[in-house]
């Protein structure tokens, strides 16, 4: 009895052993972080739509420690007349977070700002007429604002 004992407390402390001296290191953010920060940052619609699809499976990106937080279209409407910019405003403020916490916000900024506006324009196409002339013009004006609004907001750590 005595001898499955030292046994059994023998065998526990050699599982803890094993885990302690085995446990994987803190990981680092991939090497490619950066390839796939610019990747879902560019003007075109694959550019959005493949940020689009990553936002939808975050945990799959878990190892890259994206910054997904948003405010969406801060403190101007999200919607405003209907038309859906929140998610312009989304994929906008990723692009500001993540940049700034890598470091190159500035060499970056003018072009987070063309894909917003490129964005925006994308919304706006599922529109005609009069529709799409005030969501065009809706869109100028939050690109306006990102891009003259951003750089103060950039000074003081904020998000645009």
């Amino acid at each position: 009895m005595l001898r499955q004992v030292r046994l059994s407390a023998g065998a526990a402390v050699a599982a803890v052993a094993a885990a302690l001296f085995t446990a994987a290191p803190a990981q680092a953010a991939p090497a490619d972080k950066l390839e796939v920060l610019s990747r879902w940052t560019q003007t075109s619609a694959t550019s959005y739509q493949s940020w689009y699809a990553a936002r939808q499976n975050q945990a799959a990106w878990a190892a890259y420690a994206f910054d997904w937080s948003t405010d969406y279209c801060t403190t101007s409407p999200d919607n405003p007349y209907g038309y859906p910019f929140s998610l312009s405003c989304a994929r906008h403020d990723f692009g500001y977070r993540n940049y700034k916490a890598a470091g190159l916000f500035a060499a970056n900024k003018d072009r987070l700002d063309s894909a917003f506006h490129a964005d925006l324009m994308r919304v706006c196409a599922a529109y005609s007429g009069e529709r799409r002339t005030e969501c065009q013009s809706l869109a100028r004006v939050y690109y306006e604002a990102v891009r003259i609004l951003g750089s103060r907001e950039a000074d003081t750590g904020r998000t645009a």
